[in-house]
């Protein structure tokens, strides 16, 4: 395509809620973790709507936050004294005073659908404009709007970006407020609202074996302030692609990881195996391989995890913040993962969720309190490989008023060489689309893996 002309900014609005009194919600440990990573970056790729757009959003958005609050807030940092006035600690809290979301419209100058979402290419470079905060890291919450929409013109349709910041919560939360601010725009009956979201922060009992009753008090971290934990680190150039995997493509997968399974006598390892765990293993597999990592070099296969439904008890669907880890398989050679295959690959996976139980939640959480640190890309391994994101993410049900989105994309934020992140096949039936991030060299190589690209499905119009 021809190079477009800048994108145009054309206005910026600030949407709040209605007036309420002021509270502060402490962060949790999962939050608080959160503090040195980007700000949470999707959009959404829409046909054209038939009426005026941005009014239509704001006073949905405004409404949604009547329940979704603390999405209006900033964050604040308190210090704790002893007896005697001497700082010991701080603690981190959103500061809910409805200070305001931003909205901003902007027009791409002679940019189609078809140029956002080109067949068979990379994602295009012009796609990272449509997202404001580009650089910003979560704890710049105490000065920038914790949520920020673009909603960007084309010349045939529009794309909204969310720019969110991931203190606020996780990815399953957030698609959860995006979906009920799209079903307050398009009208939805108030007989099928979802829940109201469950605000209050979990943290375990000292005891570490009962939720504590909400409240719960703030995470006093032995430090001053934690400016000097936040790390605003650039990645080397990447490539990143949108691969689509059918249902059908997903099954043999699973049923090859099965049988080899099978043939090596792991009957329980071949009854467990997932479209998840099976398309993971081929990731791993084949990323390492694009690598070419010496045959005596570690790697492992790491993935986002929901803590919600392992707890025990469990905590709400609804439950509005952080409650994810990343789960590892065990350290292999990098010459043992390709020789061994894929259904060890994919058994490997499934012991990894296995393993991720209350018990192993809760101890986590109180090694995190005994040694506090904030996540940076630094703790990302270069030789292993990173799931992200969710299948089972609510995106193409996010209608606010004009039919559902084409397609999700995404920003720069939280990308590094050997990160995938997974997203619902737009023909739903269990299909999953997968952005693969990988330097040039390594994508120019895994584009001549013939054991990936296999599993591809054709992307249909």
């Amino acid at each position: 395509m021809p190079s477009p002309s800048p994108l145009r900014v054309l206005s910026r609005r600030t949407v709040t809620p209605p007036p309420r009194p002021r509270h502060r919600i402490p962060l949790t440990t999962w939050d608080v973790s959160m503090l040195s990573a980007d700000y949470i970056q999707k959009g959404l790729l829409y046909s054209r709507p038939p009426f005026r757009l941005l009014d239509h959003l704001e006073a949905a958005l405004a409404q949604a936050l009547v329940s979704y609050y603390p999405v209006a807030g900033r964050f604040a940092t308190d210090q704790h004294r002893d007896a005697d006035g001497n700082v010991v600690g701080c603690s981190v809290s959103i500061d809910c005073d409805g200070q305001g979301v931003d909205v901003i419209h902007a027009v791409a100058d002679g940019v189609s659908i078809a140029d956002v979402i080109p067949a068979d290419a990379d994602v295009p470079r012009l796609v990272r404009s449509f997202f404001p905060l580009d650089g910003a890291v979560n704890h710049d919450g105490h000065h920038l709007p914790l949520f920020v929409v673009q909603v960007t013109d084309l010349t045939d349709g529009v794309f909204l970006a969310f720019v969110y910041n991931h203190v606020l919560s996780d990815g399953t939360a957030f698609w959860h407020f995006l979906n009920a601010w799209a079903g307050i725009a398009r009208g939805r009956s108030l007989s099928v609202s979802p829940p109201p979201p469950l605000l209050e922060r979990w943290s375990p009992e000292a005891d570490g074996l009962t939720p504590r009753p909400p409240p719960p008090p703030p995470v006093v971290l032995p430090y001053p302030d934690l400016t000097g934990f936040i790390e605003r680190l650039s990645p080397p150039p990447l490539r990143e692609r949108m691969l689509h995997f059918s249902a059908e493509s997903l099954e043999a997968l699973k049923d090859r990881a099965r049988q080899e399974l099978l043939a090596a006598g792991d009957v329980a390892g071949a009854a467990a195996v997932t479209k998840f765990q099976a398309l993971s293993s081929l990731v791993w597999r084949c990323f390492t391989r694009a690598r070419r990592l010496p045959p005596h070099q570690t790697t492992f296969c790491r993935a986002a995890i929901n803590n919600r439904t392992r707890l025990r008890p469990q905590l709400p669907a609804e439950y509005f913040g952080n409650t994810i880890y990343a789960i590892s398989t065990e350290a292999v050679s990098a010459g043992d993962l390709l020789a061994r295959g894929h259904g060890w690959a994919t058994a490997a996976v499934g012991r990894a969720v296995a393993a991720h139980t209350d018990a192993d939640i809760r101890a986590r959480v109180a090694a995190w309190m005994a040694k506090p640190v904030v996540y940076t890309l630094r703790y990302f391994d270069p030789n292993g490989v990173m799931m992200g994101s969710s299948p089972r993410f609510e995106m193409y049900g996010c209608d606010f008023g004009w039919g559902p989105p084409l397609a999700p994309r995404s920003g720069r934020a939280n990308k590094f060489d050997g990160k995938a992140s997974l997203y619902p096949g737009r023909e739903g039936g269990g299909s999953i689309d997968a952005e693969v991030v990988l330097t040039p060299e390594h994508m120019a190589l895994l584009e001549q893996d013939d054991e990936f690209w296999a599993a591809v499905s054709p992307d249909k119009p």
